[in-house]
């Protein structure tokens, strides 16, 4: 394989596609009764975004704020009850109406009081009707903010996950990752969330960060599975534009590169040694551990309910959310924005999915999971074969020892190189109109 074949191996995560960054304003705007009108929603996912956080890590680009002044949390919340009312009207009552399962993110969804956090809970089950005690339900929080009586609401309205990132137990890490935490607090938060009795602990860890060494690695992975979490993720570090950590030039991205690829396989190697088994490049379960995740919910197929002005929601055809920033002046400008809107009957911004970016959005978030996808029933679904539709592709990935050659016939499925290329790969099925769309966008 020749050098200009090798592409680097951190590109982008792809947790969602397209990316947001392929979103713009709708022209038509179009009503979500209308979106929802023909759409099967008896699995539908229900998603609530907080955008708010304590601190702003160095690497962090997610939708969030620092902090919330004044009565910003009661004005979120009274705008996620009059979005969710309109949503909720919008799915209609000419078919079942069901959410398979939930998630609070953000954002800190912890950020918010115990008492807030009661009524985001309420928001989702008395406006949306999801019943929180009877699906998965996740929840993402930090040190600073798992607090108990946080935790025991939480946990009283069916919280079966709560992921908190600790990032690195190692505190010259956390400080050159911008990430501001004290040891004894990360600690004391773990101990919380073991004591409120959530059924799955997941930790986030980080590595590539500036410092790191692979005994200073191995340290942070046994510090987390002293707490015996159920699950683990393992993130590579990325500096993006706009973030704490963005403005540091780095000149050895092929050293650096090597490095990450080295700790990823470390990472994985000691977590599987330990009894966890590999779900994806970045997620691992521990075996024998009760799953927190969807029970009759495909992200793959169906539908998806996103309240917040970070949130984005699926329907076969369109995915929509507000306006996407990361600049601190930007975003502000959009929570405020949202918490002034009363009509929450219409898609703002999105991407419109045809029939070759329903194809390859399926491929995508199926073949970046290790179990892989099923050529049958992709072959169901889309009528037609995965290996004639990206038949290139895939012989690409194969010549570059991706694909694992001795799965059965039917599957489709990733070796360990290729999930560790995982986020070379993902982009590499992007479509032509959505990496143009990317390209075109401009940071704010």
């Amino acid at each position: 394989m020749s050098a200009a074949d090798r592409p680097r191996p951190y590109q982008s995560y792809v947790y969602a596609y397209p990316h947001k960054t392929a979103y713009r304003p709708l022209d038509d705007r179009p009503e979500l009764s209308t979106l929802w009108a023909a759409e099967r929603k008896d699995a539908l996912a229900l998603y609530l975004h907080v955008p708010f956080c304590e601190v702003r890590c160095g690497f962090c680009n997610l939708f969030t704020r620092i902090g919330a002044p004044g009565e910003l949390t009661t004005r979120y919340l009274d705008a996620l009850d009059r979005q969710a009312t309109a949503v909720r009207d919008a799915l209609g009552d000419d078919g079942p109406v069901r959410f398979a399962a939930a998630a609070f993110g953000g954002g800190t969804p912890t950020f918010l009081t115990a008492d807030e956090l009661d009524r985001l809970c309420d928001i989702a089950e008395k406006r949306m009707g999801a019943d929180l005690s009877a699906v998965p339900l996740s929840v993402e929080t930090s040190p600073a903010t798992a607090t108990a009586d946080r935790l025991a609401v939480l946990t009283e309205r069916g919280a079966t996950r709560v992921s908190i990132g600790v990032q690195s137990f190692v505190a010259e890490e956390a400080k050159a990752a911008v990430r501001p935490q004290r040891g004894t607090e990360v600690v004391a938060a773990l101990d919380r969330i073991r004591d409120a009795g959530v059924p799955v602990l997941n930790v986030d860890l980080i590595y590539g960060i500036d410092g790191q060494t692979p005994r200073s690695w191995r340290y942070s992975l046994d510090a987390a599975m002293s707490w015996q979490p159920e699950e683990l993720y393992l993130y590579p570090l990325y500096v993006r534009p706009l973030t704490g950590l963005g403005g540091r030039a780095r000149s050895d991205d092929d050293a650096w590169d090597a490095r990450r690829l080295a700790f990823y396989r470390q990472g994985r190697d000691h977590l599987v040694a330990h009894g966890y088994e590999q779900v994806s490049m970045r997620m691992f379960r521990r075996r024998g551990a009760p799953a927190a995740a969807f029970d009759d919910h495909a992200c793959q197929t169906d539908g998806m309910i996103g309240l917040g002005c970070g949130a984005r929601s699926y329907t076969s055809r369109l995915h929509y959310s507000f306006d996407y920033a990361v600049a601190t002046a930007e975003v502000r400008g959009i929570i405020d924005a949202y918490t002034r809107t009363e009509d929450f009957t219409r898609a703002e911004v999105g991407y419109a999915v045809d029939d070759d970016e329903a194809h390859r959005r399926h491929l995508l978030q199926s073949l970046l999971q290790a179990e892989g996808m099923s050529r049958a029933e992709y072959r169901a679904r889309f009528g037609g074969d995965v290996d004639d539709d990206f038949g290139p592709e895939l012989e690409r990935f194969a010549a570059r020892g991706w694909l694992d050659a001795s799965a059965p016939a039917d599957l489709l499925r990733l070796g360990p190189e290729g999930l560790a290329h995982s986020d070379a790969l993902g982009p590499e099925l992007f479509s032509p109109a959505v990496r143009a769309r990317m390209a075109a966008y401009e940071p704010k």
